[in-house]
């Protein structure tokens, strides 16, 4: 079922990387330190946390700093929260859809909202990002097609530059749905798909996973699990638009992947890259040694040349 398993499975072009830089195993360590992986460290602690949002919802505000260097409007798509961050005094070189992680029941939080300034300063990209629906009241067959609407809409609004989409752990998995939604229904594909540690399999049925899972300091399976029933909702958690790992990679747009290998979820990054790549989809794939889920949005060494690739490939998209 799961061919080419083991640690090195799938590791781009064979390329050995160095270890992991001092502040990033420094970091790790103060991580698992902090308890971070408590949120997600049972089917308990999943459901304790969705109990204590839905009596205290957290904000998806972005911060006052945002403002001072790009204009940040909000307008609604349906009970959605859509923000639009711009550069402030020029035109946009290209737009990005950004969806944001936190297991499908978590908020848009500062290293997401950091990553939308170096988009839109660095990048000089117009960039839109929903506050979607968190499970349980959203759920996968009424959030799919939500963000697949907004994609096309920034697709086919055009103006300067391509559209990169780009998502980062459970927001990769909703950002990989949409737009296997959107190739299914018009043909219709961004100019470039970025996946930051994805989600993409929410069965986490990867026989590679148990090794993987002692070293992660912020995810647990059976924390993952739960939170990937509640987002599933009536849907099977192997049905494509819960878990778009399952479904076809056939015409999608090119795509870059990051991964670390002490993400429990590396596995689905290493199974992307091995079907997409049968179904013909170029993959430019990022695996680095020793570094922890989301790394690109952490700050050390690997997470900014990780946003410096990111940038490089929003300018790319803007030339196209």
């Amino acid at each position: 079922m799961w061919p080419g398993q083991g640690p090195a499975a799938g590791a781009g072009n064979g390329e050995v990387r160095g270890v992991p830089s001092l502040r990033s195993r420094a970091l790790s360590v103060a991580l698992i330190a902090a308890g971070r992986r408590r949120r997600f460290a049972s089917a308990e602690a999943v459901r304790a946390r969705v109990a204590e949002t839905a009596r205290r919802p957290a904000s998806h505000l972005p911060p006052r700093s945002l403002g001072r260097v790009a204009d940040v409007s909000r307008t609604f798509v349906g009970a959605w929260p859509v923000y639009d961050a711009s550069p402030r005094g020029i035109e946009p070189a290209a737009q990005v859809l950004y969806v944001h992680g936190g297991g499908y029941i978590d908020e848009l939080v500062r290293p997401h909202w950091s990553m939308i300034r170096t988009l839109v300063t660095q990048a000089r990209a117009r960039v839109v990002v929903p506050a979607y629906i968190l499970a349980p009241r959203g759920t996968a067959d009424r959030t799919v097609p939500v963000a697949a609407d907004l994609l096309s809409g920034l697709i086919a609004s055009g103006g300067a530059g391509g559209t990169v989409l780009i998502g980062d752990a459970a927001g990769a998995g909703l950002a990989l749905a949409a737009a296997q939604r959107l190739r299914d229904r018009t043909g219709d594909q961004p100019s470039r798909i970025v996946l930051i540690s994805p989600w993409l399999d929410l069965t986490m049925s990867h026989p590679d996973q148990a090794a993987i899972e002692a070293a992660d300091p912020f995810q647990a399976r059976s924390g993952l699990l739960e939170a990937g029933r509640l987002y599933a909702g009536t849907l099977a958690t192997d049905d494509p638009r819960v878990s778009p790992l399952h479904g076809s990679f056939a015409a999608l747009a090119p795509m870059t992947v990051f991964t670390g290998t002490r993400d429990v979820l590396t596995t689905d990054s290493r199974e992307l890259l091995r079907r997409a790549r049968a179904d013909g989809v170029e993959v430019e794939f990022h695996e680095e040694p020793g570094l922890p889920h989301g790394y690109p949005l952490l700050p050390v060494p690997e997470g900014r040349a990780a946003r410096d690739r990111i940038v490089d490939l929003i300018r790319s998209a803007a030339e196209e």
